[in-house]
């Protein structure tokens, strides 16, 4: 059952609104509260058989068709980053130091427009449709988990998601079998030495200047110890140290982010960085910890889901590109219901034609709202392919 083009643009219509609200109004993960009251009651008002509380803040909703059919599960996630909005638009966020800058408002809106969609076509639609409203995508352990231990693909036979992804062109689709997405695991180092005057530096240990040589240490982490076949990236994202320009730092913080595909990789690259922080602190006589914090497993979607996303979306999608796009090192938890049903997460193009969004996570980050249009026909096409699949 195809989408009706009148009834899209009605339903886009109505999904701009609701991203637009969204956006001033963020609210942080595993904070979501008021939008998941609002996600709630329009479900609920539209007549879907709705969970409210799940995994915390999440919501689960379910509708049941006129005709027989597979259980389709369709997933948005809600929640915003502690970001400053530095965009000058009147819908930017009204929340001092948060906004949405990963697009989670509009994914929320498409799939709200897909559960409209499906109530009032709710006879002619074969098998049944879960959504899923997830919250916490942007922290550890993420809501995912949370969101599939308290039933939210119990009976589900498939699982579907999509990402608003500026760095395409609105317009365009991509996805790709096996692994798109990388297992994105998060550290912290702390040197300790002693501290003392500028002055006099034979007197103290400076922590510092470990921390700098071991920032350009690390460095040789992936360049010379992972299989250049292989993909990893190690990423220094916080240096903190020193309290005063004549003051020796005692201690020094250094934070960041290791991304792979693979669990064989991952061990090498933590193995490295151990005997690296070891072996510099001994060197500038510094005393450590190391944390090293494993998160999402990679998106890996399967191959016949891709593919039938890939093929779906040739056949709707009139408006630009579809095509097979490369592994990507963002991480996103929609991994874990990958882990528990077949599968496909895919993006649908957000960014300006000329390349000049702002990335994601960015303080100007926007979306172009055309691409709403987009992804909310491509979920209501692959969702019914997915549900009259009986074979």
């Amino acid at each position: 059952m195809s989408i009706d083009e009148r009834q899209l643009q009605s339903l886009h219509g109505q999904a701009v609104e609701w991203r637009r609200h969204l956006h001033r109004h963020p609210e942080l993960s595993f904070k979501e509260t008021n939008t998941s009251a609002m996600i709630a009651d329009l479900l609920e008002s539209w007549g879907l058989e709705v969970r409210r509380g799940v995994a915390g803040t999440g919501v689960v909703a379910k509708l049941t068709g006129g005709l027989p059919g597979r259980t389709v599960a369709l997933r948005a996630d809600i929640d915003a980053l502690p970001i400053q909005d530095a965009k000058d638009v009147e819908y930017a966020s009204e929340v001092p130091g948060v906004m949405h800058a990963c697009g989670h408002d509009g994914h929320t809106a498409e799939l709200l427009a897909v559960a409209k969609h499906y109530s009032m076509n709710r006879e002619r639609t074969a098998g049944t449709r879960v959504f899923l409203f997830q919250p916490g995508e942007e922290v550890l352990p993420g809501g995912a988990i949370g969101m599939i231990a308290d039933g939210a693909l119990d009976g589900v036979d498939v699982v579907y998601g999509v990402h608003l992804w500026t760095p395409l062109p609105c317009g365009t689709i991509a996805t790709r079998p096996g692994p798109l997405m990388a297992e994105p695991d998060e550290f912290e180092i702390e040197l300790r030495g002693s501290g003392g005057h500028g002055g006099l530096p034979h007197e103290a240990r400076d922590a510092l200047v470990a921390g700098a040589h071991l920032a350009v240490a690390l460095q040789t982490v992936v360049s010379r110890n992972v299989d250049p076949l292989e993909a990893a990236v190690l990423s220094i994202g916080q240096f903190r140290a020193g309290t005063a320009r004549n003051v020796i730092a005692d201690s020094c913080r250094l934070s960041g982010t290791v991304r792979s595909f693979t669990p064989e990789v991952r061990e090498v690259v933590r193995g490295r960085m151990d005997d690296i922080i070891r072996h510099n602190s001994a060197l500038h006589r510094v005393d450590y910890t190391f944390e090293f914090y494993e998160g999402y497993p990679p998106v890996v979607n399967d191959p016949s889901e891709a593919a039938r996303v890939l093929r779906v979306a040739a056949e709707v999608h009139t408006d630009g590109e579809v095509r097979e796009c490369e592994r990507i090192m963002a991480g996103e938890d929609f991994s874990y219901y990958l882990k528990e049903r077949p599968g496909c997460f895919f993006f649908v193009g957000a960014g300006r034609a000329d390349g000049s969004s702002a990335p994601h996570h960015h303080p100007g980050f926007d979306i172009d709202e055309t691409a709403l249009r987009h992804a909310i026909r491509l979920l209501v096409a692959v969702a019914d392919d997915a549900a009259s699949d009986l074979q």
